[in-house]
């Protein structure tokens, strides 16, 4: 039997090409994914080991648990103290200290580079750091940049860079040398500014060192002098080896690694799935054809168990082949991607990483899933009569059972567990859960299309048979040949109907998202500009402060270390908070300021006075609007935020979906509170605000009370109110300038970047560029998954041809009949394309009505107020792929039908 499956495979080897193929990308893609997250992760740890290493032990600052529980935790700083101990060990050889603040740099056009700060560095000769390019600053004139912050500036090593001091005063200094701190995120997200040690000190008051690193003296161990140094420095302090020190940093920066690695094996398993129902229907096809063959292999003595190892092996091979073929396809992908992706992640340069574990996941996944693929068709082969060996009629049969009344009971029930979860879903309310639910309801119905398929397959294909009998008779023998074999038509197109429904959905998820998310910029946030301040410089024991309370420094009551609105991601979040997440965000870590007469409450380092009036002056601005928040604590310990806006209309210019009440009756003793900080306050009720340095506590009328995530979120009042209950807050967090209608868009902006010319740390951000920035993001996303959904419906259309092609080899005497009764070859082909094309229209279409149902449950169920939509231009796409697809599939059959000869095929049999 081994040897009759052998010469089998060998004979019809043309038959198992698309099979190959199917398993192959997913193997592939498999592979691909582990050598790629391999290789990524090798170039993490070579950057941060290859630092770390340079030095035998390094010496962390400290941190020192406040008095007060709800403050964050202070940080010690070494001092010059620790690192004289350190320098007299005998163990140690030389050490140098790492001090960091924060500065501010200024990009080619005067303004503040980021919405963080760069971290500001002095080290020493023996450090973890070096020049990668040119020198370390050796006086007050000099400054190094990180290679990344560089190279996003436009600098090179000569150029003029521009850096404000603690009193935002600008001082030019010249860049003489470039420093690769690697995939270190404090360094390569916020990015870093390297000065000599005084003007460290000079530009940001910095004391101490927040690291030290020394070298061991000949005849000691790393181990030796780590606990040499941690002696000396004392505890509360943290020495590891440099060895130990880069592996932490490495595990840190691979998590987004292995995040990466799960969600392209997510994909891949999707590939796998994919590929195994392509694998199954054409082992089916295979088995219904060789009914023949298997009969007689019957007759002359094989047994059931026999016939079904031969089917087996048959699979074992195909599996073995495939997955061969595609780790080393995968070994490529992986490579290609580390090359391309690689410096665009953060990776330093690291070798090819092939790990035994890759190949071994690739061989096996595609063995497994190819003979777990195979199980049932074999079992069908086992099933074969020897009798049939009598039968004149090599068609497949086996896939011509009909629709009995037990698959449509089964199909239905499929269908209506999957609504029912749908519905579940609805009720889940939003956040993860939803969505996981969806995704098992689209699971559930995927099985209900497998066993309802050739029901589906005859009612669609009827209905769209009808205009297409018209056109001639190629079309009209298509369809026939649709409807005549339904189950193997219904298992090929299952495969393409799971991809679209991928796409579908997460194209339907994506519309929406955007959609969302621009009408609330829209409606309830209505203003042209955002301004904010830049994350300010972190406080801590590092800063000079001279003794004083970070509050009273501020002069207002501005502490600093909190961000300011729409700090981070690019403007991302700010824009993300104005579309609703609430003001309730980006404040939640800050670090609260000491208040003498009530409740702790972080203040925001706020707009400089004077700019609120100066944008107020121009023409060319309609309205300017002021917010300014705090928060405080109310009973039970909750953390309450209190906003106000200056100069704004609630109702009109700032707007949010309300449970009860009206916002445009917000005034002098009343306020307006979001439903998850009303804690069952209605319309009517009395809310006690708290007062703070001395205020009295004032009693409200609740007005309204809005949903939560919204823009208007924790307590909402009247700017008389809030001057009297926090007096001592004066600044502005963020400003918003709504423009003249009539001012042309060049004046407003040109209005809107004058008024603020004297203070570069001010961050600007339109509406417009919000809108542009989560398009952009939503459309790179979108797109990248597409690409990877992509494969499997590339999978799924190998699966079609392969099922053509198949079924062009069963029909070789029909298709010659045809030709001798007047067919030409033209319209041979064209009944083939005509059929394919249908195949991937039926699949197609009924993977985008799935799409856009769950495609919408799993959005609605995620994101609170969602606005439903439909990208009707990405869907025309797709199903213009559809057809394009159907067509490629028939190329290869189609030409093997029209080449036949009529005589011989005739002569056959």
């Amino acid at each position: 039997m081994l040897r009759t499956t052998l010469a089998g495979l060998r004979l019809h080897k043309s038959r198992y090409v698309t099979t190959v193929l199917a398993i192959m990308l997913g193997v592939m893609f498999t592979t691909g994914t582990m050598v790629f997250a391999d290789t990524l992760k090798a170039g993490y740890e070579k950057t941060v080991m290859g630092a770390a290493t340079s030095v035998d032990a390094v010496a962390v600052e400290g941190e020192r648990e406040p008095e007060d529980p709800g403050d964050p935790w202070e940080t010690v700083p070494l001092t010059d103290e620790h690192l004289e101990q350190v320098r007299a060990l005998p163990q140690v050889s030389a050490a140098d200290g790492m001090a960091r603040g924060e500065a501010v740099l200024l990009d080619g056009d005067g303004r503040a580079f980021g919405f963080f700060p760069p971290k500001a560095l002095s080290f020493g000769e023996h450090s973890r750091f070096s020049a990668a390019e040119g020198s370390l600053p050796a006086d007050g004139g000099e400054i190094a940049l990180a290679t990344s912050t560089a190279e996003q500036l436009g600098f090179a090593v000569g150029d003029r860079v521009t850096v404000l001091d603690r009193d935002q005063e600008k001082r030019e200094f010249t860049l003489t040398g470039l420093v690769d701190f690697g995939a270190e995120p404090i360094y390569s997200q916020a990015g870093a500014i390297v000065f000599d040690p005084a003007t460290l000190r000079e530009m940001t008051g910095v004391r101490g060192y927040a690291e030290i690193d020394a070298l061991a003296a000949q005849g000691y161990t790393d181990e030796q002098v780590a606990d040499a140094v941690s002696e000396a420095v004392g505890s509360g302090f943290e020495v590891r080896t440099g060895e130990r020190f880069g592996l932490d940093m490495a595990e840190g920066s691979g998590a987004d690694t292995e995040m990466l690695r799960v969600v392209l094996l997510l994909f891949a398993f999707i590939a796998m799935f994919v590929a195994g129902i392509v694998i199954y229907n054409t082992f089916a096809i295979l088995i219904a054809q060789r009914q023949r063959e298997l009969a007689l292999l019957r007759c002359v003595g094989a047994k059931r168990s026999q016939v079904f190892r031969s089917m087996l092996a048959e699979s074992l091979v195909v599996g073995v082949v495939s997955s061969v073929l595609g780790v080393l396809a995968g070994i490529g992908i992986g490579m290609a991607g580390a090359a391309l992706g690689g410096p665009a992640l953060g990776m330093g340069a690291a070798d090819l990483a092939v790990t035994p574990a890759a190949v071994a996941t690739g061989l096996v996944l595609g063995t497994v899933v190819t003979v777990f693929s195979a199980l049932v068709p074999a079992t069908r082969a086992t099933r074969v009569s020897p009798l049939a060996a009598l039968r004149t009629s090599a068609t497949a049969a086996g896939l011509e059972k009909g629709t009995g009344w037990v698959r449509v009971v089964l199909g239905l029930l499929a269908f209506a567990v999957s609504a029912a979860l749908v519905a579940v879903s609805r009720f889940s309310g939003t956040g993860t859960t939803g969505p996981v639910i969806v995704t098992g309801a689209a699971l559930v119905a995927f099985l209900g299309v497998v066993v309802l398929g050739p029901l589906l397959v005859r009612g669609i294909v009827g209905a769209v048979g009808l205009p297409l009998r018209r056109v001639g008779v190629p079309s009209m023998l298509a369809v026939d040949n649709s409807v005549r074999s339904p189950r193997r038509a219904a298992t090929a197109m299952i495969a393409l109907t799971v991809g679209a429904t991928l796409i579908t959905g997460y194209s339907v998820v994506s519309a929406s998202t955007e959609t969302t998310l621009t009408r609330t910029l829209e409606e309830q946030f209505p203003v042209d500009y955002q301004i904010s301040t830049q994350y300010g410089p972190e406080g801590g024991a590092q800063e000079d402060t001279d003794g004083q309370d970070p509050a009273e420094e501020a002069g207002d009551g501005a502490a600093e270390g909190v961000p300011a609105e729409g700090a981070g991601d690019g403007g991302t979040e700010g824009a993300a908070e104005g579309a609703g997440d609430g003001a309730a965000e980006g404040a939640a870590d800050a670090a609260p300021a000491a208040d003498e007469d009530g409740p702790t409450v972080p203040l925001d380092q706020g707009i400089p006075a004077g700019v609120f009036d100066v944008l107020s002056a121009q023409e060319a601005l309609e309205r300017v609007i002021a917010d300014r928040s705090v928060y405080v604590e109310v009973d039970g310990g909750q953390s309450l935020p209190v906003t106000t806006y200056v100069n704004g209309r609630l109702g009109v210019d700032l707007t949010a979906d309300t449970v009860e009440g009206d916002l445009t009756d917000l005034g002098p003793g009343k306020v307006v509170l979001s439903e998850g900080y009303a804690e069952g306050a209605r319309v009517g009720d009395t809310f006690t605000l708290p007062g703070l340095w001395g205020a009295a506590d004032r009693d409200l009328e609740v007005v309204a009370v809005t949903e939560d995530a919204q823009r208007l979120s924790g307590a909402t009042v009247d700017p008389h109110d809030f001057n009297a209950a926090f007096p001592r807050v004066s600044e502005d967090r963020s400003l918003y300038v709504i423009a003249d209608p009539d001012a042309e868009q060049a004046q407003v902006r040109e209005s809107v970047y004058d008024s603020i010319e004297d203070h570069p740390t001010l961050q600007v951000m339109s509406t417009a560029e919000m809108k542009e920035q989560f398009s952009g993001i939503l459309d790179i996303a979108f797109y990248t998954v597409a690409a990877m959904l992509g494969l499997a419906i590339v999978i799924a259309v190998f699966g079609i041809s392969n099922t053509m092609a198949l079924s062009v080899l069963e029909r070789t005497r029909e298709s010659a009949l045809l030709r001798a009764l007047g067919l030409t070859r033209a319209q041979l082909r064209r009944m083939l394309s005509v059929e394919a094309v249908l195949l991937c229209l039926i699949g197609a279409g009924i993977g985008i009505l799935f799409g856009v149902l769950f495609g919408w449950a799993a959005a609605d169920s995620a994101l609170p107020g969602l606005v439903f939509a439909v990208p009707v231009g990405q869907i025309s796409v797709f199903i213009a792929l559809s057809v394009l697809a159907g067509l490629v599939a028939a190329v290869l059959p189609a030409r093997r039908a029209a080449g036949t000869s009529i005589t011989g095929a005739l002569a056959s049999e």
